[in-house]
């Protein structure tokens, strides 16, 4: 028996994969950084929900989270890093892969 997993779905990343996260990375791709209430608004998702999976992609290194102010009111801005970046085009890699095979 062989330990070596060729079957597409091996490639993809189970940081990403979650619905609410995988949100969080496509509609962070295109921008270089989003306000912590756009992307909340963004994805339909609560603050305590967004909260949750930004420390799960931070912690993994796919986001930065860098805070401020603006006038007196404090502001959290997101983006995903570079690792970030390179991990959500590997996963898309994987899903096509595995759509291709499956014949669809």
């Amino acid at each position: 028996m062989t330990t070596e997993q060729h079957h597409p779905r091996h490639g993809l990343d189970e940081t990403i994969h979650s619905p609410v996260r995988l949100s969080i990375v496509a509609a962070l791709a295109p921008m270089s950084q989003m306000e912590f209430p756009l992307l909340r608004d963004t994805i339909e998702a609560s603050d305590s929900l967004l909260s949750k999976h930004m420390t799960i992609l931070e912690s993994a290194g796919y986001v930065a989270v860098t805070k401020g102010h603006v006038g007196k009111r404090p502001r959290t801005w997101l983006a995903l890093t570079d690792q970030g970046r390179a991990a959500y085009t590997a996963y898309l890699d994987a899903l096509r892969h595995l759509v291709e095979d499956s014949g669809s």
